[in-house]
């Protein structure tokens, strides 16, 4: 959820109302007064033309106090853009990990990358408490108002924008902390989407929102947002949604509930990890018997006696449960299925790394030099097993990040035996520069 922001933090309090103004403020102000005066003239309020002035000029006075600025734009450029306005101070700060040059005016505060350009816009003093939705309350007016259909595209290029902002501020919250601030913005997008002037409704907001608040401890208002995901049939990627309510519900001490959401999802979507895991988790910290996963499988292959990918999941829940012959067994039979089915094969060869992986962890703690010596004949030899198929994967696929997943663990296994041969050597430079 990573971009460049324009947080807009709403302090409606004295010092923000009576704090100076950029000239662009006080015009967006005289603007939104000037419109307001329009829509209480008798005459003029039964006009849906009034409304939709009002609600443009409350967006207008939104965006104002970031006026003369422009992101990615340099510190000597925007004091050539702000003219008049000069930061009352000065100071390094650092959000997310990050320094910034942090530039303090009467209403934004902006911030500016090591190499001086800017980053961050923070409107502390905005030209109103609610824009946003004084904006949307003047558009549904006009709505009302426009029985002809004159104003019809104004009212949906309105919502539309105001739709737009509210996602731009939820991840502004986002990325600054706020996550419960975040959820009230992306269900603000949500619901602004889903009137009848904004197509399609924004289900990625929905499920934004019950993420942050899930992430925030707002567990029923997650549960809530997640569930109504489910109506518009959208699962997020790999029926996330499953996993997520399957999350809520063990925490708030419904494991048949959590149970039935990871079934579902799981119905749906075979091939989720996430729903693998929290599925295997359930059984395990239950002590209820994961042979319902392998009936769940069985009933897909019956359906889909051909699809190679049922046997690649098959596999992932044997290396899951520990028992690695038996998932080798299943990557190898995705091969049989279909030899051109990449994961198979890449499933085989993290199996192997990953193993090798706790062979050497285990060789680090070994104090008798025999058992260690033996460690390590084991560890290379369950690294050299995983060569052979992320060589198939990286020759078959067509998945550019699948491809320089295979290259970046082939370079890390050449790296150890380059000194073995000049053809070890070779293979080690070449992923060493395709992972580059």
């Amino acid at each position: 959820m990573k971009r460049i922001l324009i947080i807009l933090a709403i302090l409606a309090s004295a010092q923000a109302a009576n704090a100076q103004v950029s000239k662009a403020v006080a015009s967006a102000r005289n603007a939104v007064e000037s419109a307001k005066a329009a829509s209480q003239n008798e005459k003029k309020a039964v006009k849906a033309a009034t409304w939709t002035k009002l609600g443009q000029a409350y967006l207008k006075a939104y965006d104002a106090p970031s006026a003369n600025t422009m992101l990615g734009a340099s510190k000597q450029e925007l004091t050539l853009m702000l003219g008049s306005e000069k930061p009352s101070s000065s100071e390094t700060v650092e959000i997310g990990g990050v320094q910034y040059t942090k530039d303090v005016f009467a209403d934004k505060n902006l911030y500016y990358s090591e190499n001086g350009q800017l980053q961050i816009i923070e409107v502390t003093a905005p030209a109103y408490p609610d824009a946003l939705g004084e904006a949307a309350k003047a558009f549904k007016k006009s709505a009302e108002l426009d029985t002809k259909g004159a104003e019809k595209k104004n009212i949906q290029d309105g919502f539309s924008d105001i739709a737009q902002k509210y996602v731009e501020l939820a991840y502004s919250k986002y990325s600054l902390g706020d996550l419960a601030g975040a959820s009230d913005a992306f269900e603000a997008a949500y619901e602004t989407s889903s009137t009848e002037f904004v197509s399609p409704v924004d289900t990625g907001s929905l499920y934004n929102a019950g993420y942050t608040a899930h992430v925030a401890g707002q567990l029923d208002k997650a549960k809530k947002c997640f569930e109504k995901c489910l109506t518009y049939g959208y699962y997020g990627e790999a029926g996330a949604v499953y996993s997520r309510l399957a999350e809520i519900a063990d925490k708030q001490d419904d494991k048949a509930l959590s149970k039935n959401y990871l079934e579902e999802g799981f119905a749906k979507f075979p091939q989720s990890q996430g729903i693998l895991v929290g599925l295997i988790n359930y059984y395990v910290a239950n002590k209820e018997n994961p042979k319902k996963l392998f009936e769940l499988l069985g009933q897909a292959k019956e359906n889909e006696p051909d699809n190679a990918s049922i046997y690649y999941v098959e596999g992932n829940i044997h290396k899951e449960l520990g028992d690695l012959d038996a998932a080798v067994a299943s990557y190898e039979k995705c091969a049989e299925i279909n030899p051109n089915y990449e994961y198979g094969f890449y499933g085989e060869g993290v199996l192997f790394y990953d193993k090798a992986v706790k062979i050497q962890e285990q060789a680090q703690d070994e104090l008798d030099d025999a058992k260690y010596q033996a460690l390590v004949a084991d560890f290379e030899k369950s690294l050299k097993a995983c060569i052979e198929p992320f060589e198939k994967a990286y020759n078959i696929t067509k998945d550019n990040d699948l491809k320089m997943n295979c290259a970046i663990y082939l370079k890390n296994v050449y790296f150890r035996f380059r000194g073995e041969s000049a053809e070890y050597q070779a293979a080690y430079d070449k992923y060493a520069e395709i992972s580059k």
